[in-house]
């Protein structure tokens, strides 16, 4: 027989833990307002986690993102400069460069780093709502794709 503090606890053990994870999704459009893209996001410790954006041409994007806070090293956002050319993304996106000046500047925000499956890749940064919440608390920004455009995202309050 099994104890009855083990039969209530187990499961409550078992939902704590699965509360750790926490997901949510986006929504996003070219400037124009035409091709929707929909966003989904997975994180596990509040600051960092996995993020798919899926076009309306049917290409999708996938990779990493991460929320800038004042524990974070440039030496953690290492994936963010894949694909982007050595240690920056450059271009109109100032602060983008891999220095100290980059953890300042976006702290409180998320940004991302996702790449299709044909190697492009999508740099995003987003504002967030209640930063102490991180994706969870909501937020807006935008995203770029390769050749310049640019996507406006909003996440909702998960």
């Amino acid at each position: 027989m099994i104890h009855p503090t083990l039969k209530l606890g187990l499961p409550l053990l078992l939902a704590v833990a699965a509360g750790c994870t926490t997901m949510g999704t986006g929504t996003g459009s070219t400037a124009s307002g035409k091709n929707p893209v929909n966003f989904s996001w997975k994180s596990s410790d509040g600051v960092s986690g996995s993020m798919n954006a899926s076009l309306s041409n049917g290409k999708t994007y996938s990779g990493q993102f991460f929320q800038i806070t004042s524990n974070t090293t440039v030496d953690d956002l290492g994936p963010l400069w894949t694909g982007w050319g050595g240690g920056r993304w450059g271009g109109d996106w100032g602060f983008w460069d891999a220095g100290p000046e980059f953890v300042t500047h976006y702290s409180g925000r998320v940004v991302a780093n996702l790449v299709s499956t044909d190697g492009a890749h999508m740099r995003c940064t987003f504002q967030l709502v209640h930063p102490d919440d991180g994706m969870s608390g909501g937020g807006t920004g935008q995203c770029q794709l390769p050749k310049g455009n640019t996507i406006d995202a909003d996440f909702p309050k998960a």
